[in-house]
């Protein structure tokens, strides 16, 4: 089963339409909907994490689910489901250079991962106003892929099957989403243990376990 955390966002059912032409079974839950602890009890053999439209700071539980369940179930973050994944670790959240809301990019890519089989170039559709910050990237995360300009459009952990793509895969434009969904249904999972991930930032979290400081420049 796949659990799909949907973070408000309408792009969450495009994403489970396509997971659902794979063969995949979702399951959908709202950010707020659930508990880490609850996550945990569905056993879900995959989790993705939807875009939406606030920040990591405001989605609700995503960015403890992977905090929590990094090395034990493999995640992939779309859009704001990406910048949890680099919020999570340590990294920065900021505005963007450029507001992207429907536009077009080439995107270039490390082949590997969600990326494997693709062409080296490819064209995505991007809804987004705020990046990762490449000069506060943990040295735990990868960069698996970006714009001819250099912005950041996938991450991905060098010891975990946590991956992230800034882009939407799931929008009728991009092409090659499906492939990009394939790849992630298609990867082995590996169980790693919690014991000596020193790659975990402190971040303060409130009762629910959602992160209550890192820094998010507006």
């Amino acid at each position: 089963m796949i659990l799909l955390i949907d973070n408000y966002d309408s792009f969450t059912y495009n994403l489970y339409q396509y997971l659902c032409e794979l063969g995949a079974e979702v399951v959908v839950r709202r950010n707020d909907a659930l508990t880490v602890g609850e996550v945990r009890a569905l056993v879900p053999e995959r989790i993705v994490i939807s875009p939406g439209p606030c920040t990591p700071q405001e989605a609700g539980i995503s960015v403890a689910i992977i905090r929590e369940l990094a090395g034990q179930v493999p995640i992939l973050g779309v859009c704001l489901g990406h910048q949890a994944i680099g919020a999570a670790f340590g990294g920065e959240i900021v505005r963007a250079p450029v507001v992207m809301h429907g536009k077009l990019s080439a995107i270039r890519h490390d082949g590997r991962g969600v990326f494997a089989d693709l062409p080296q170039e490819f064209t995505a559709t991007r809804y987004h106003s705020l990046i990762v910050e490449r000069d506060t990237l943990p040295d735990c995360l990868e960069i698996s892929a970006e714009t001819t300009d250099g912005i950041i459009m996938g991450l991905r952990h060098r010891r975990y099957a946590v991956e992230g793509v800034q882009f939407h895969p799931e929008a009728i434009l991009t092409e090659h989403g499906h492939e990009m969904l394939r790849n992630f249904l298609s990867r082995q999972s590996s169980v790693v243990s919690r014991q000596g991930r020193d790659d975990m930032p402190e971040i303060a979290t409130d009762p629910r376990g959602q992160p209550t400081a890192f820094a998010v420049t507006h």
